[in-house]
């Protein structure tokens, strides 16, 4: 690490202590782990500074070398502002500041105040970025616009998620609308939406309206890949009285880690006791699926087996050597 970097950790967190103990002596061991955890927090800064400024000059590219310039328009606030911007004068990143505020003051009482930060910071130097960086416009062929349009818009929206924040506010509606309807937040966004492309049908053409239901659906799945990985990862949950040979055939042949947990069966019992058995969980890629399968298949075609979507994943050996035919 920058030396000049290290000195202003170190003494950022010598003050920190000095507030939090007062006069009493700060010890060595305790200094190490407030600069570490200085780092952590500095290098986790970057990392979302990165992530957001990436996410905002991606949407901007769509926004203004895809969508605006052949008036066409996107779900979410995003798609209101370029509606609201079709039908008037208004500069579209005043129109994305107004769209988006209301939305972002729900986000401090939903979400947090640092979340809402953030987010309106992004959405202000997308306003700007918008409204001075003249980008070209790269077609007039409306599928490719739909298309790459709603790409770069997605992975702009994506990039500012990893970043911690967001560059439409109607996500934020949507978690807080689902909190008060019983509703599941991809349940909100699809009412919200469907308003927005049937005010666009009536205000423009149905036409249009159904090229930004493309645009809308090329952005959602974007920013499902960018915020989920295009490799995803399943959790697998294996119940089996094999399960010492499913563990090395895990760990050998597949090259997986495994976790090993004591459950009892519900439904059998002998002599009035449940049945014990040891449960294996792992973690694999989609991908490697149908390989899994056959392994178990090998070993005990009976075992009960339960697979989920993992939709984020940190740590352990996710990944250990190739697969072994």
């Amino acid at each position: 690490m920058n030396p000049i970097l290290q000195y202003l950790l170190v003494r950022r967190a010598k003050d920190k202590l000095k507030t939090q103990k007062g006069d009493g002596k700060i010890s060595k061991k305790q200094l190490v782990k407030e600069v570490r955890s200085a780092q952590v927090e500095f290098t986790h800064f970057i990392k979302e500074l990165l992530f957001i400024t990436i996410g905002i000059f991606a949407a901007g590219f769509g926004l203004k070398g895809f969508l605006l310039p052949n008036e066409f328009i996107d779900g979410g606030a995003t798609g209101v502002s370029l509606l609201i911007r079709v039908k008037s004068n208004i500069p579209l990143g005043v129109l994305l500041i107004l769209v988006n505020m209301p939305f972002l003051l729900l986000g401090v009482k939903t979400i947090g105040k640092k979340f809402a930060l953030k987010s309106i910071i992004a959405i202000l130097v997308l306003a700007l970025v918008v409204h001075f960086i003249n980008y070209p416009t790269i077609t007039s062929d409306k599928l490719l616009i739909a298309v790459f349009g709603g790409f770069f818009l997605g992975l702009g929206i994506g990039m500012a998620m990893r970043g911690g924040g967001v560059i439409d506010g109607t996500e934020v509606l949507a978690i807080y609308l689902s909190r008060k309807w019983h509703l599941t937040v991809g349940d909100v966004l699809l009412i919200i939406n469907i308003l927005i492309f049937s005010a666009g049908a009536y205000l423009l053409s149905i036409e249009i309206a159904l090229y930004a239901i493309l645009t809308y659906l090329v952005a959602a799945k974007t920013v499902d890949y960018v915020v989920d990985g295009v490799e995803e990862y399943m959790g697998i949950t294996i119940v089996s009285q094999e399960s010492e040979e499913i563990r090395i055939m895990l760990t050998e042949k597949l090259g997986r880690a495994c976790t090993i947990y004591q459950g009892k069966g519900g439904y059998r019992t002998i002599d009035g006791k449940q049945l014990s058995n040891e449960i294996v969980y792992t973690v694999i890629t989609r991908l490697e699926l149908a390989k899994l399968s056959t392994e178990i298949d090998k070993i005990d075609k009976k075992a009960f087996i339960v697979m989920n979507v993992v939709k984020d994943i940190k740590g352990g050996m996710i990944k250990k050597k190739p697969l072994k035919d």
